[in-house]
């Protein structure tokens, strides 16, 4: 069975729901060497900011169980350099672009969101809100819920009406269902679930901080189980709102543990560091696992997990019949809206 990946973001269409992760796709030059980036559902572009940045002096990676730990200092040419460079490139090979743009202030979020107005061929625009805000002494914009929903309505004030606007979150908070019902108050389209998590390493053979800046953000497979909780818990609390999972995708499997949590479409972020393949293999994996399910679309994979036991959607196809065996008499009525069903627990036994 060929499943249906089409999925929704809002206004935005997508003809599947595996994206890059900010940050992790470079320009889109780098990994366009290894597969054709318009077989993305959408590409996402590493933060801009403002001004150029050289980033944090190096080291800034450094690898850990499972994981990896990264301060960057949200390195980039600028928002001009940007534009006059990086998106003409990507929208001349057609590819779907969501644009991340990160601040120090509320004020700039608002000049990036006014300067990307009058650009065509935006997919979407991502806020960053999980950076420091340098008028409340460095504290993150997404660690209170005021403080970022001022964010997300100064980009929504100035971006273009149609392009969707997804707020992207920090799960080093007490709540963050609070923090996305404030972000969706303020205009949110959607929200990207979830960034990176605060975490240290010390090299033991120089007795010092294994990065530069101290602390990093903790990405990879050890930071999948919080990613897929955040997701879970905000679907529940906004099962309307569409959601991009980030955190550990690295198969198939992963990406449709995302789905069934609540995700309308996943981002592919560390995996693309050791597979930049990644993203042709995951599609297929994905397909082939909801396949394995029955389920004929991906959208109707969307917040499965939060049915109740033995729900069953029309969506989803019993196994075929054995060749053999005689044809199943169909049930009386009109047939308006019937659609073949498994059998009750059918699909969990599957996904189990």
């Amino acid at each position: 069975m060929n499943a249906d990946l089409a999925t929704r973001l809002g206004d935005l269409e997508l003809p599947n729901p595996v994206l890059t992760a900010s940050g992790c796709g470079g320009t889109g030059r780098e990994l366009a060497q290894f597969f054709d980036l318009g077989r993305l559902g959408a590409f996402t572009s590493t933060s801009v900011m403002m001004q150029p940045r050289a980033g944090r002096p190096t080291p800034r990676m450094a690898e850990t169980p499972s994981g990896l730990l990264t301060a960057m200092g949200l390195p980039g040419p600028g928002i001009e350099g940007f534009l006059e460079h990086d998106l003409p490139w990507l929208a001349e090979r057609g590819v779907r672009t969501i644009v991340s743009v990160a601040g120090n202030s509320v004020e700039e979020f608002g000049d990036l969101s006014r300067r990307l107005r009058s650009i065509p061929g935006i997919a979407a625009i991502e806020v960053n809100v999980a950076c420091p805000n340098v008028e409340d002494r460095g504290r993150m914009f997404a660690w209170h819920p005021s403080p970022a929903a001022a964010v997300v309505r100064a980009v929504k004030a100035h971006a273009r009406p149609g392009v969707p606007v997804m707020a992207k979150l920090a799960p080093d908070v007490a709540d963050i269902v609070t923090i996305a019902l404030a972000c969706v108050d303020a205009g949110a389209d959607g929200l990207t679930l979830i960034n990176t998590m605060e975490g240290m390493a010390i090299d033991t053979g120089t007795l010092r901080p294994a990065l530069t800046g101290v602390s990093g953000g903790l990405s990879g497979p050890a930071l999948r189980p919080v990613a897929v909780r955040c997701v879970y818990q905000v679907h529940a609390a906004l099962p309307r709102v569409p959601i991009i999972g980030v955190g550990g995708v690295g198969s198939g499997r992963d990406a449709l543990e995302f789905v069934l949590a609540g995700a309308s479409a996943v981002a592919v972020g560390t995996t693309l560091f050791h597979d930049p393949m990644a993203v042709p293999r995951i599609l297929r994996e994905l397909e082939e696992a909801l396949g394995a399910c029955g389920i004929a679309r991906v959208a109707d994979a969307v917040g499965l997990a939060h049915k109740p036991a033995g729900y069953v959607p029309p969506q989803v196809r019993p196994e075929p019949a054995p060749a053999t065996a005689p044809a199943a008499q169909a049930p009386e009525g009109d047939g308006a809206g019937d659609a073949p069903v498994a059998e009750p627990g059918e699909l969990k036994e599957r996904l189990s």
